[in-house]
């Protein structure tokens, strides 16, 4: 990790969960990282805890909505005139609205795509494009995705999700090729988790205590788990690309 130390990675939906973990862990290696959130505030508890334990790094927290364009041009432009750009961009923001396809909101339905994919890919585009203007040659782009973007998995009324992370695991080795062909070396690495402990179900509207039961009574990683598959590709040598990695809980039955 030590040829990323300093440098400067953009984690969005950093508040809470897989968010949290990934711009926790990166400070803790040295790291400069915008932590980009709705509710920012959270960032900022998080920021003063890191800077309390002596991190090695800095979390800089910036209110941000993934669905809006303005503020992740606002958000890639901050990075570059206080930090100097960034390197690394995790795109980690995600929802799980209740949303079967026989009766969706119409509402649901474009929270859930314009956040898990129209966001992502719009944060994708802005970064590469900033890092590119600036000479960057060994950036590191990482999709957070999941198992439901490789199969769809028996749970009820999981379908439009599934269809948003699908669509992650195609725009990544769509980027890979485009990266590729453009003889850059940045990299792009997706993560896909199985069942991970975190808000994502309360935040849905699932109250938390069928979230918690839900996640007593099965298998599940921890966020944690997710920040160090993050920091294993991320870790690996220059000419080693972590293209796709799945972790899964022992025993998870999907």
């Amino acid at each position: 990790m030590d040829r990323w130390t300093g440098r400067v990675a953009i984690v969005t939906g950093s508040s809470a969960g897989i968010g949290a973990a990934i711009a926790r862990l990166l400070v803790e290696n040295s790291l400069r990282v915008v932590g980009v959130a709705r509710r920012d505030e959270r960032v900022q508890e998080l920021a003063e805890e890191l800077k309390k334990e002596g991190a090695k790094g800095e979390l800089f927290a910036i209110k941000g909505d993934v669905t809006n364009e303005e503020d992740i041009k606002r958000v890639v432009k901050w990075t570059r005139e206080n930090l100097g750009g960034a390197d690394v961009l995790i795109n980690n923001a995600g929802v799980a609205p209740d949303c079967p396809l026989t009766k969706f909101s119409s509402k649901n339905f474009r929270q859930l795509y314009d956040t898990n994919v129209v966001g992502l890919a719009l944060f994708t585009r802005e970064v590469i494009q900033d890092m590119r203007s600036r000479g960057i040659d060994d950036g590191h782009i990482f999709n957070i995705n999941s198992i439901c973007g490789h199969s769809i998995i028996e749970m009820p009324e999981v379908g439009a999700y599934s269809g948003t992370k699908y669509a992650i695991t195609a725009l990544t080795e769509g980027l890979r090729r485009e990266l590729r062909d453009l003889k850059t070396k940045i990299r792009v690495t997706s993560i896909s988790p199985g069942i991970v402990r975190t808000e994502i179900a309360e935040a849905a509207g699932v109250p938390k205590k069928i979230s918690d039961s839900r996640f007593d009574e099965n298998p599940c990683l921890e966020a944690k788990d997710v920040a160090d598959a993050v920091l294993y590709a991320l870790s690996a040598p220059p000419h080693v690309q972590v293209h796709e990695l799945i972790i899964r809980p022992v025993g998870e039955s999907f």
